[in-house]
């Protein structure tokens, strides 16, 4: 609370205020308070007492009434209560007439002084005539007096002016006169508003003292009158007089209700007025318990400068700023303030600390007259350091030589190792940095580098006595390293950071300490050996904030100062990897890819061996030789290492290798080629199985994740596949999820031994098998267990003695899809080795990795009764997939990897020898390319072999099934679903066949070999759709006409190929200009575009060229395959008819000619077709048919005996008809 002070200002001297006793009685109308106060001080109350006691009370309790009376009984005694009875018993409606009258006659006059309503002329001074004035007539001159006062402070625009009035200063009657200016504010309200009555009062003398007695008078105004004058006060109050006078009047109301400081305050920082008062209302408040840590006044200032509000930052700067340009002044409240912080600065001074160095420079030891900082001191200190930094760096101030000097010793005092201790050297450490010119004398500076010598040696003792794991030892390095490579930006933002606030450093201000830093303190050669003496930070995290040993590391590594001076720092950074722990710390990528970039590129060109030395791969292995890294080739054991921890490492690996590759060239100039990461090892490392861990773990993995996922995409495009991750979703998504959640703990009762025996006691054994595989409902890092059995006994579901139920199948098959999304490089292994032909007496081969990335085609060297199993052949066509994608990112990176040693040893091989040039890299790149495209063409001319139906199934399927399966797809909406689904989708009930028998329903479309083309269908969608250029070789190179209808309906993609039917209709070999017409007839009748009777015209074209160029024998073998394509493209493009009809009359004419030249005997076939051709609808029979039992029929024996152009006139005939009966079939 405020003490109760009786304030004299310069015109109040001698003066009676109101104590905060008495106001604190009014306020409550506490009468036993009231009666308890002396008798001056109930005088300045009587105004108010005296209205309470006459007035009719709006209150009508009995209490009240007991109240009342003791008013009364109080006021018996005292002889100026008549006089202020009498004031009351005026008539208040006419005074406020006549002042109404008078303000209007002021107004009018322009506020001259002329005639006055409510004054007649004056016989004698104001003072004389209140003395002998009546109570009305006292009443009149006040008013008339305060009137005139408040008009011109209307009318001064803001201008301060002191009005000399003799009714407010004389001695005498300023009890009177108060009383009056009570009386005339209560019972005139709308004439005299009390604040505007406040505002008038500041501009005459004892104006402080009429306010506070106004305000006591009426306490419940308090709030409303400081509010209104904070408004309308300055923004610099020490700038004037009127800001002075303003606020030693808030300050005195503040004394007399000190409850209501802290708000009036708070209203001060709210309008940005009076930084004074605010400052003025600080250093007067006196809490009741003392905070031994932290004053109000450091509280106050602290929060203006180092908020958030800017407005108030500059509002009170200025306030600082303004306040030095003047000479120093006792009464300035800047320098009131000053004084204080100065106080309790010294006041936390270590007894013992003084400015004077003593020559003995070894001060380590407590007993050389340096005794610590106290304990309860520690966080004063620091918080006063921090406001002295704000109070110089944003604020501007100057300190004067004491309190530099006193400033410096409290930096240079050693606190005690605690966290708050911690905390004080780094404050005290960066001030120094920030505020060099502190440091002055020579004296001064010996006592700084003393001080950070002691730092320097008690860092460790702090760090571990104090628990944290952020010191101010890597502070220390940091700024050492810094100072090293003039990174001068660097320590002032790492200044304004430990600080909490933007102060205006120039670089230029640190050379003096760069000096002592560089040379007298720390050499780089002791930082860097120092460094790595540094304990790692334990469990580090985002959530250990400061500056930690990570950060020195990774300036180090930048600067290159390990290489330099051969200091190893691998074992540090392999440590710190490992004990690290979410959410990650931001710091953590930077310092791996500074690592790598160290490990990579020589310090300098002179010496390429300075570089530091890689994580070796037992090291590596030893972080995933854990349960959690058994996805892909961990073998279980310690659970040692986090996560994180694995992440990170994997990270390092990925980006070291990718990193290796893309500096191929500059260390072949070098002749260094530092040891790229042994497959072996990659095939250990659980990659995808993390990569899903760590999408689970986005938030607290912060970029980490996206790292990885780019690396992936870019060096393992075959753990990237879309399908996958859509797959991962039905496999790790919510609705599994809850499923696994609800299901009984039992369902992994079943052990790898039970479902292996399930496997090799098949078939009496299939009821326990598929209940086995139904509660394998677990989690996909939970099943990786069951992998090796699984994988291992597919082989088992495909003997011919076995009966396997589809169900089994799928299960299986959902199985290998949920182990895929966590260990898909091991399972495809064990997948590819499982489904090998089985040869009896020939040991199976078994492929590694690196085989089937080098070979992806042996995939499809598998048992061929896979190609009959949909979800096995499912299984297959996934790796196939994969290991293509796999086999491209191997060559590129192999290329890479040898392509700049190559041609350097090229180029030292060729030194000398004119005419033989450096392998060129285009070549190289084009082989890899070729290779790439004859690997894909080959897997999808295997796959399209694998769908045409063995001689059996032709047999079973009847002839033609497969030339209809075109309409046969579109026919039934119902029952085929996209090429892109799922096996199981295709088929109504999965309990309908049996897989291995290839039987299906008469008639209908369930069988294995459509299921297995439409899997195969999905893929070469999916290829072509991925490169183009795999279809256009695909269909170069041509396959079996009879899968034309199936891979016409079945890969939405193959419309690409209009793209290149000209350039195939161009090739000079007629097998591929047959195969083009063909493709085009079936593409048209698919997709009747715009494009497509483009390409069909020029196809038309085409063969009527080629009819006059061909040989008799080659026109037999061109247009027997191409003629009846026509009749496709009449029935897409009828516009098509005459162009078609006209090349049809063609041929015929050229194949009769040839006939009747050797004066054969046949049909007048030309008469006909040009019968046909002009009158195509005269062919009709009565019955609507088709006349074509019109035409003379040949047997085909008769036909088989004739010639080809005999058997081509007829072709001829045979597909005009075909043509004119679908077109009138259409119609």
């Amino acid at each position: 609370m405020f003490h109760p002070v009786l304030a004299e200002m310069t015109d109040s001297a001698g003066l009676q205020f109101v104590s905060p006793y008495a106001f604190e009685a009014m306020q409550k109308v506490d009468v036993v308070r009231l009666a308890a106060l002396s008798g001056p001080e109930l005088r300045l109350l009587l105004p108010c007492l005296v209205r309470m006691a006459l007035c009719a009370p709006a209150d009508q309790s009995q209490s009240w009434a007991e109240d009342k009376k003791q008013i009364l009984r109080l006021l018996s005694g005292v002889e100026a209560v008549n006089s202020i009875v009498a004031l009351l018993s005026v008539d208040f409606h006419a005074l406020e007439q006549d002042a109404r009258k008078e303000q209007q006659l002021r107004h009018k006059a322009g506020g001259s002084n002329g005639e006055s309503i409510l004054v007649s002329q004056l016989q004698h001074g104001l003072t004389l005539e209140f003395e002998h004035s009546d109570p009305l007539r006292r009443l009149r001159l006040t008013l008339s007096e305060l009137l005139a006062i408040m008009n011109k402070v209307a009318d001064s625009n803001g201008e301060f002016f002191l009005k000399s009035s003799e009714l407010f200063e004389s001695p005498v009657y300023l009890e009177e006169v108060a009383d009056v200016l009570c009386i005339l504010q209560a019972e005139l309200p709308s004439l005299l508003p009390i604040v505007d009555v406040a505002e008038a009062l500041l501009h005459v003398r004892n104006g402080d003292w009429f306010l506070c007695l106004l305000v006591a008078n009426v306490p419940d105004s308090f709030n409303e009158v400081c509010r209104g004058l904070i408004k309308n006060g300055e923004r610099q109050d020490e700038e004037s007089i009127g800001g002075r006078r303003r606020t030693e009047a808030l300050r005195q109301l503040c004394q007399m209700n000190p409850s209501q400081a802290l708000n009036i305050r708070a209203m001060v920082v709210e309008e940005c007025h009076l930084p004074g008062l605010g400052v003025a209302l600080t250093l007067d408040y006196k809490p009741d318990t003392a905070d031994e840590a932290v004053s109000p006044l450091v509280s106050y200032v602290s929060g203006l400068l180092l908020g958030t509000n800017t407005k108030v930052r500059t509002w009170f700067s200025m306030f600082i700023r303004n306040g030095q340009q003047r000479k120093r002044e006792s009464s300035s409240v800047l320098w009131q303030m000053r004084r204080q912080l100065l106080l309790e600065l010294v006041a936390i001074l270590p007894r013992s600390c003084s400015s004077r160095v003593p020559n003995d420079s070894n001060m380590e030891d407590s007993s050389s007259g340096y005794s610590g900082l106290r304990e309860e001191h520690v966080v004063k200190a620091s918080a006063l350091l921090r406001l002295y930094c704000a109070l110089m760096g944003i604020a501007g101030l100057r300190p004067t030589d004491e309190e530099a000097e006193q400033l410096l010793q409290l930096m240079t005092s050693r606190p005690p190792a605690t966290p708050a201790g911690v905390r004080f050297v780094s404050l005290s450490f960066c001030k120094l940095l920030a505020f060099p010119t502190l440091v002055s004398t020579p004296e001064q500076e010996q006592l700084m580098v003393i001080w950070l010598s002691w730092m320097i040696k008690e860092e460790e003792y702090f760090e571990s006595a104090a628990g944290v794991s952020a010191s101010f030892g890597e502070m220390l390095l940091l700024v050492a390293m810094y100072f090293h490579s003039n990174q001068l930006t660097s320590i002032i933002e790492l200044v304004c950071a430990t600080l909490g606030m933007k102060i205006a450093i120039k670089p230029s201000s640190l050379s003096k300490m760069k000096t002592i830093f560089t040379q007298e303190i720390f050499t780089e050669q002791v930082v860097t050996a120092h460094a790595v003496r540094v304990a790692v930070t334990n469990n580090l995290s985002a959530n250990i904030t400061g500056f930690l040993p990570i950060h020195c590391i990774y300036q180090l590594l930048r600067s290159r100062a390990f290489t330099k001076h051969k200091v190893s720092i691998k074992d540090w950074i392999y440590h710190q990897l490992c004990e690290t722990t979410t959410p990650l710390h931001t710091q953590l990528l930077p310092l791996i890819d500074a690592y790598i970039n160290s490990i990579l590129t020589p310090a300098s060109k002179a010496n390429p061996e300075a570089t530091n030395q890689p994580i070796t791969e037992q090291e590596i292995l030893n972080v995933f030789q854990s349960s959690a890294a058994g996805g892909e080739g961990g073998r279980g054991g310690r659970q040692g290492y986090s996560i994180t921890s694995q992440l990170l490492i994997l990270y390092y690996i990925l980006t070291y290798e990718e990193n290796l590759l893309a500096s191929t060239k500059q260390l072949a100039l070098m002749q260094k080629k530092p040891k790229s990461y042994s497959a072996a090892l990659m095939d250990q490392i659980p990659i995808k199985y993390l990569v899903t861990r760590a999408h689970g773990l986005q938030q607290e993995l912060g970029v980490l994740h996206a790292a990885l996922l780019r690396l992936l995409a870019t060096n393992y495009p075959h753990l990237c596949l879309v399908e996958d991750w859509m797959c991962e979703e039905e496999v790790t998504g919510t609705l599994p999820l809850l499923r696994r959640t609800i299901l009984d703990k039992d369902t992994c009762r079943y052990t790898q031994s039970q479902l292996h025996q399930a496997f090799q006691k098949l078939p009496s054994s299939s009821p326990r098998l598929m209940r086995i595989l139904d509660h394998l409902t677990l989690s996909p890092s939970d099943l990786i267990s069951y992998a090796e059995p699984l994988t291992a006994s597919m082989g088992l579901l495909l003997e011919s003695t076995v009966p396997r139920p589809r169900r089994i199948l799928q299960t299986l098959n959902k199985l290998w899809l949920g182990l895929n999304t966590v260990m898909p490089r091991r399972l495809w292994v064990m997948t590819v080795n499982a489904l090998q032909p089985s040869a009896k007496g020939l040991i199976q081969q078994k492929y590694s990795q690196n085989d089937l990335m080098v070979d992806p085609l042996i995939v499809l060297r598998c048992d061929p009764r896979v190609y009959r199993c949909p979800p096995l052949m499912d299984i297959v066509l996934h790796m196939l997939n994969g290991y293509l994608l796999a086999s491209k990112a191997y060559l590129q990176c192999h290329m890479k990897e040898t392509a700049e040693f190559d041609r350097q040893s090229q180029t030292i091989s060729n030194l000398g020898l004119t005419g033989q040039p450096d392998t060129p890299e285009v070549t190289r790149e084009e082989l890899k390319n070729a290779l790439l495209a004859a690997q894909d063409s080959a897997a999808v001319q295997l796959l399209l072999e694998v769908c045409l139906p063995t001689s059996s199934e032709q047999q079973q399927l009847g002839a033609g099934n497969t030339e209809s399966l075109l309409q046969s797809m579109r026919a039934p909406p119902g029952k085929w679903k996209t090429p892109g689904a799922r096996p199981e989708v295709l088929v109504a009930d999965e309990e309908m066949e049996v897989v291995g028998g290839g039987e299906e329903e008469e008639g209908g479309l369930l069988s294995n070999l459509r299921e297995v083309q439409c899997l195969i269908c999905c893929l070469l969608h999916q290829m072509f759709i991925a490169d183009p250029n795999i279809a256009k070789l695909v269909h170069f190179q041509g396959y079996p006409q009879a899968l034309l209808p199936l891979t016409v309906a079945g890969i939405p993609s193959i419309h690409i190929c209009l793209d290149f039917i000209p350039e195939l209709l161009a090739q000079p070999q007629l097998e591929k200009q047959i195969f083009a017409i063909q493709l085009l007839s079936h593409l048209c009748t698919q997709y009747a575009l715009p494009k497509s009777i483009s390409v069909a015209r020029l196809a038309i074209s085409v063969m009527g060229t080629l009819l006059t160029v061909l040989t008799r024998a080659k026109r037999f073998t061109f247009f027997m395959p191409t003629l009846p394509c026509l009749v496709a493209f009449c029935q897409a493009f009828p516009p098509l008819y005459d162009d078609v009809a006209a090349l049809l009359v063609q041929v015929g004419q050229v194949c009769a000619s040839d006939v009747a030249s050797k004066a054969r005997d046949i049909d007048p076939i030309i008469t006909r077709l040009q019968y046909l051709k002009a009158k195509p609808q005269d062919v009709l029979l009565p019955g609507g048919d088709s006349s074509k039992q019109s035409v003379p029929q040949r047997t085909t024996e008769e036909l088989g005996g004739t010639d080809p152009d005999v058997q081509l006139c007829y072709r001829v005939e045979a597909t005009f008809m075909d043509i004119i009966s679908s077109s009138l079939h259409g119609i």
